[in-house]
Formats: C-alpha cells, structure tokens, sequence
C-alpha cells in the first residue's frame, strides 16, 4: 500500500482495535498521534511503535469532551502540521436491556462512540478538504447493522455512525477527501474477553467461520481505506466479522 508522508490520528489507540491499526499504519511508514483517555495506554503504544521504528507521540484527551478535542486538534495541526487521516475508533460499552437502561448509560455511550466522531471530524476533517487530501475511517460494529440485545446505546451509536459517515462523505468527496466505515463483528479484544465462556461459544456457533477475528484483522482493512489505492473509494461500509452479517 502506498503513503506519502501522512500523518494519521487514531483514537482510542490505546488497546485492541486502536492499537493494532496505530501499529499496522506505522509499519507502513506514517506517522502516529496516539491519542486515548488513559496516558498510560497510549503513551505505551507511542512507545512502542517509535520503539520499533516508527514514529508517534500520545495525547490523552476525553473524546467525549467537545471542547477538549476542539482544543487539543488545533494543538496538534499547530505543532504538526496536517493531520492526514483519521481513525474514529474510541468506543465503550454500558449494556443491559432497555428496560433497565439508565439515562446515563445511553448518553455515555452516545458521546463517547458517536459524538466523539463529530468533533474529530469537524476539528480535523474541514483542514483535509482545504488540503484537498484526506482519509477518514469510522470504525461501527456489526451491532450497528444487526442490533444486539442488551446493546440499544451501544448499537443505535454504531448505526448513527454509519448514517455519519455516508453523509460526511457525500460533503467532502469534492475536496477529494475519503469518508468509509469498517464494521468489525467479535473480535478477540480485552472487551470479549470479559464475555463468559458459554457466550462466546454461543457466538461462535452464529458465525460461519466459526472463530472470532483478530484485531489486525480490522487493522489491514483499515489501512487499506487509508491509502493511495483506495482513492475511489468513499462512503461505503466494509464488514469484518467472518460472515455474520451476510
């Protein structure tokens, strides 16, 4: 895959999904803002990836925070220059069947896997149109195309990111700027790992390939949408999940 010095933001960098796409996009030589709500986390991965090479440094921002992202964002092009891409990745869950749902819950989860992509997006996408270059992939979920029950928050977030994406592209595919999404199903993360041993064999078994992905998996599908190559590609929706949701 081809980069030409890019610098790329990739939140929620700091485990899992994030940290394997930061690590997969420095190894093909861009350059890495790290950022997630942990210093430690992502302060780990900077570490690591310049460690091995590359080159990132780490924010630690509240994603959900929309003058925090407002701010540090300008920091950020100020001391670096142009952001190139942008991975929306931050996500958390709260789960539990509507009924037992609190408001807090909802709106927390809202704010930190949708809104969050509001404000990158609107803090760093409307330099790439001026740029007239850019990638931004929206990382959604199975969930946000099946549902899931016990996940209404975290399903109608992953959705509202999806909708996002489609017409975020339509407004800056002019500028020559790249807007898709990648919809991992059960990847094997610290947050399936929590899942009880029956669930995920129950899961399993729903799958047809019948075995959770990897998150560098979700990692090389994402690079690719970061590309030179994927130029002609914008507003679409790639599922990553062994084929459920066929």
């Amino acid at each position: 895959m081809t980069f030409n010095d890019r610098t790329a933001l990739v939140t929620g960098a700091g485990r899992g999904i994030g940290k394997a796409i930061a690590e997969d996009l420095a190894r093909q030589g861009v350059k890495l803002i790290c950022v997630s709500k942990n210093p430690a986390s992502c302060g780990a991965v900077a570490e690591a990836i310049t460690a091995a090479g590359g080159t990132a440094v780490a924010r630690a921002v509240d994603v959900s925070d929309a003058k925090a992202v407002e701010t540090v964002a300008a920091e950020l092009i100020q001391e670096f220059g142009p952001i190139d891409i942008l991975i929306n990745n931050a996500g958390i869950t709260r789960d539990g069947l509507l009924a037992r749902m609190s408001e807090a819950d909802w709106n927390a989860v809202i704010q930190t896997n949708l809104s969050s992509a509001f404000f990158w997006t609107k803090a760093v996408g409307w330099p790439m149109c001026r740029n007239r270059w850019g990638r931004i992939v929206n990382i959604s979920s199975v969930s946000g195309i099946m549902g899931n029950a016990g996940q209404a928050n975290y399903s109608a977030a992953k959705a509202g990111l999806i909708g996002f994406s489609k017409t975020t592209a339509k407004e800056f595919a002019r500028r020559n700027v790249t807007v898709n999404v990648v919809a991992p199903g059960f990847i094997q993360t610290d947050m399936t790992a929590d899942l009880p041993e029956e669930v995920q064999k129950g899961v399993t078994d729903f799958i047809p390939m019948r075995r959770f992905g990897q998150p560098a998996d979700i990692a090389h599908a994402t690079s690719f949408l970061c590309s030179e190559e994927a130029s002609y590609i914008t507003g679409q929706v790639f599922t990553v999940d062994g084929g459920m949701a066929m």
